[in-house]
């Protein structure tokens, strides 16, 4: 299969295009995705080539939203909810939490919701802190959900592909500053990568880091860094939060004795908390030390640049804790 390389933005688009030429049951609705062509620009170029019934610009409610995606599901259609930012789902909690992840348990299986919600989630640059929160930790507690969140381009592609051929609604997040990040992805119509299924995104034997979407790039870089101290870190990419794939994460962490798990969410309840909580009663006896967290500060996110980024981790904080754990 041919392999390209193509940036975060352009993985999730082509996919989208794959699968709307292959199905016509594949549509897309959300806040100006249309002819203002989306907020990040993933669906550039899609109304001039589908139009309006199937690249539907909506409304400012995104209540309506999901409750019209999740009718459209059930019925057979296979919907695409961009969200203009995983912060505004919020407002639909109600159709996402009570409707669509229990309509398949509440009807014994005989109603599907082939339902795909996607959209940035987490700090872009200077949105403030009503556009800028990690929801997959929210989502990732609620039974009937799938909630993934890819870092690599050809992550995104795969997995994308993985959740519109789903029968049930997953949640797509994908990090704003990923967006523009290429990388070489293989591409064609029968491309998937598979849910609950972590990625060894480097070998490592001195520690792990745990980490998902932009996080893992701060976790390599942080891995670096680690090197030249002589500390040989592994740093797992978590891809698939719900489901998860703990064994990855303990054969690891069996592996090297030490683990830290690193998330952009609000650190006090995040999903890394989860995480290291696991670790913690299924590899206690393996473990040479604590499992230490690295989460965002439990602040709303400040609006001006330098705050901003104090509150989102870095490789430093990441350094910083491993350092902690000698």
């Amino acid at each position: 299969m041919p392999v390209q390389e193509m940036s975060y933005r352009d993985a999730i688009r082509t996919c989208i295009i794959e699968e709307m030429d292959r199905d016509e049951n594949v549509f897309m609705m959300g806040e100006d995705i249309g002819r203002y062509q989306g907020t990040f620009r993933v669906s550039q170029g899609l109304f001039d080539k589908y139009g309006p019934k199937r690249i539907i610009d909506t409304p400012i409610v995104e209540p309506g939203i999901v409750g019209i995606a999740t009718g459209a599901a059930v019925v057979g259609l296979r919907p695409i909810v961009e969200m203009m930012t995983m912060s505004f789902s919020i407002l639909a909690l109600d159709q996402i939490i009570n409707h669509a992840a229990k309509m398949l348990y509440m009807t014994g299986g005989q109603a599907k919701v082939p339902l795909v919600i996607r959209g940035p989630g987490g700090a872009a640059n200077q949105l403030s802190a009503q556009h800028s929160h990690s929801m997959e930790g929210w989502y990732a507690h609620v039974p009937g959900l799938k909630v993934v969140a890819p870092a690599t381009a050809e992550d995104a592609y795969g997995m994308l592909r993985t959740a519109i051929l789903d029968d049930n609604p997953v949640i797509f997040t994908e990090n704003p500053g990923l967006y523009t990040v290429k990388g070489n992805v293989t591409v064609g119509e029968n491309v998937t990568v598979p849910f609950g299924k972590a990625a060894i995104a480097r070998e490592g034997t001195d520690l792990t880091l745990v980490a998902y979407s932009r996080m893992v790039h701060v976790s390599l870089k942080a891995a670096e860094e680690l090197e030249k101290q002589g500390i040989s870190a592994e740093v797992v990419d978590v891809r698939s939060l719900l489901p998860l794939d703990t064994e990855t994460i303990f054969n690891s962490v069996r592996k090297t004795h030490r683990a830290v798990v690193v998330y952009e969410d609000w650190k006090s309840g995040g999903f890394g908390a989860e995480i290291a909580a696991r670790i913690g009663e299924e590899c206690f006896d393996d473990l040479d030390a604590p499992v230490s967290r690295v989460g965002g500060l439990n602040v709303p996110m400040p609006y001006t640049r330098p705050l901003e980024l104090l509150c989102i981790p870095n490789e430093e904080d990441v350094l910083a804790a491993v350092n902690k754990l000698r």
